[in-house]
C-alpha cells in the first residue's frame, strides 16, 4: 500500500503546485491590469491639460500598439536567458518606474518615449503570464483556466477607472497608486518563483512560422483585437448616429464589456468538452449573426443592448478559447514564441480595427458599422474552416 499512497501524495502536491503557479500568474496580471486601466485615461487627461491636440493624444496612445509589435517577438529569447520570473519582475518594476516618470518629465516629447517603454513592459507581462498559465494548466481544464484568467483580467481592468474617480486626476497620487499596484504584482510572482516554467532556447522559428503552426489560434487574436478595439471606439459614434444622447451612446460600450466578463468562464468550460475549433467557429458565426442584426435592433434600446451584450461575450470568446487552443497545439519553447505571436497579432488588430470599422460607418452611416463587423467575423470563420492545422 506504500506505493499508491506515495503516488497519491505526490499527485496531490503537484496539483497544489500547479494551482499555486496558475493563481500567481493570474493575480499578477489582474493587479497590473488595474494599474494599466488607471493609467491610460489618466495620461490622456493629463496630455489634454498640457495643451496637446486630440490627434497628438491619439498618436501617443497608438505608440502602445507599435511598442508591443516591435518588442514582443524578442521576449521569449530574453526570458530563456534570465528566467520567466526574473523577466516578469524586471518588467513590472520598469513599468512602475515609467509611471512615476510621467509626472516628473511633463513634456510631450518625453512622453512618447515613456509610452513606448511602458507599453513594451506591458507586452512582456502579458506574453510571459499567458505562457505561464497555458503551460501550467492541465490539458483537460485548459479552457476553464483561460476563462478564469480572462474574467479576472476584465474585472481588474474595470477597477482602474473606479480608483481614478476616487483618487482624482491631479497631483502625484494617481501615479503613485498605479505604480504601487504594479509593484504589488511582484508579490505573487516571488512567492511562486520556484513554480515558474523554464523556456528552453527557442527553435529560431520566424514570426510567419507560428502563423502556419497554429493559424486558427493566432488569427483568433487578430480578429478579436480588431473587433474589440473597433467596437469600443466606434460604437459610441454609431449610437450618436442613431440619435441616442452621448451618455446612452457611451453606455452601450459597457454592455459589450459586461458580456465579455460573463461569457468567458462558461465558454472556457465548454471548450474543454467540445472541439476548441468548433467553439471558435460557433463564436465567430454567432458574432457575425449578432453584427448583422444590429441595424434591425437599432430602434429599440433594450433589444440593441441585449444584442450587444451577447456580441461582446462571443467576441471575447475568440481570445479565451484561442489561447486555450494555442496551449493545446504548441509545446515547450514553441509555446513561448507562439504566445508572443498571439500578442503581436492582437496588437495588430487593435491598430487596424478602429480605422476599418470607422471607415465602414463613414461609407454607410446606417449599416456600415454592422456590415464591417460582420465581415471581420465571417472572414475569421472562413479562415478557420480553411485552416488545415490548429
Amino acid at each position: 500500500m506504500t506505493g499508491p499512497r506515495v503516488w497519491a501524495s505526490r499527485t496531490t502536491r503537484q496539483e497544489r503546485e500547479r494551482t499555486g503557479a496558475i493563481a500567481a500568474a493570474i493575480t499578477c496580471v489582474a493587479v497590473v491590469g488595474i494599474g494599466l486601466s488607471l493609467s491610460i485615461p489618466l495620461l490622456s487627461i493629463e496630455m489634454e491639460r498640457m495643451g496637446a491636440s486630440s490627434t497628438l493624444i491619439g498618436l501617443n496612445t497608438a505608440v502602445a500598439g507599435a511598442a508591443s509589435i516591435l518588442t514582443v517577438p524578442f521576449v521569449p529569447r530574453l526570458a530563456a536567458r534570465i528566467g520567466v520570473v526574473r523577466h516578469l519582475v524586471l518588467a513590472i518594476l520598469l513599468g512602475a518606474a515609467c509611471l512615476m516618470a510621467f509626472p516628473l518629465l511633463p513634456g510631450i516629447g518625453w512622453w512618447f518615449g515613456l509610452r513606448f517603454l511602458f507599453s513594451a513592459t506591458l507586452g512582456t507581462l502579458f506574453v510571459l503570464s499567458e505562457y505561464w498559465i497555458n503551460a501550467a494548466a492541465p490539458p483537460e481544464r485548459r479552457g476553464l483556466v483561460m476563462g478564469i484568467y480572462a474574467t479576472v483580467l476584465a474585472i481588474g481592468l474595470a477597477i482602474g477607472p473606479v480608483l481614478l474617480i476616487a483618487l482624482g486626476t491631479e497631483g502625484l497620487s494617481p501615479y503613485l497608486a498605479g505604480a504601487g499596484l504594479f509593484v504589488a504584482g511582484t508579490l505573487p510572482l516571488l512567492l511562486a518563483r520556484g513554480l515558474s516554467p523554464e523556456i528552453a532556447r527557442t527553435s529560431g522559428r520566424r514570426f510567419a512560422g507560428y502563423l502556419r503552426l497554429a493559424p486558427a489560434a493566432t488569427l483568433a487574436a487578430l480578429t478579436y483585437g480588431a473587433v474589440e478595439a473597433g467596437g469600443f471606439a466606434i460604437l459610441p459614434l454609431y449610437g450618436l448616429r442613431l440619435g441616442y444622447d452621448a451618455a446612452t451612446a457611451a453606455g452601450l460600450v459597457s454592455l459589450l464589456a459586461l458580456g465579455n466578463v460573463l461569457f468567458q468562464i462558461p465558454f472556457g468550460w465548454l471548450a474543454d468538452r467540445w472541439d476548441r475549433r468548433a467553439v471558435l467557429l460557433t463564436a465567430s458565426l454567432g458574432g457575425a449573426a449578432c453584427s448583422a442584426l444590429i441595424p434591425a435592433a437599432a430602434g429599440s434600446l433594450p433589444w440593441l443592448g441585449a444584442l450587444l451584450f451577447v456580441w461582446g461575450g462571443l467576441a471575447g470568446t475568440l481570445y479565451t478559447v484561442g489561447l486555450a487552443l494555442l496551449g493545446a497545439s504548441v509545446r515547450g519553447a514553441e509555446l513561448a514564441g507562439a504566445n508572443a505571436a498571439f500578442v503581436v497579432l492582437y496588437n495588430v488588430g487593435l491598430m487596424l480595427g478602429p480605422p476599418i470599422i470607422g471607415g465602414g460607418l463613414d461609407l454607410a452611416p446606417g449599416s456600415g458599422f454592422a456590415i464591417t463587423l460582420c465581415a471581420l467575423f465571417t472572414a475569421y470563420a472562413a479562415a478557420l474552416v480553411l485552416a488545415r492545422r490548429p
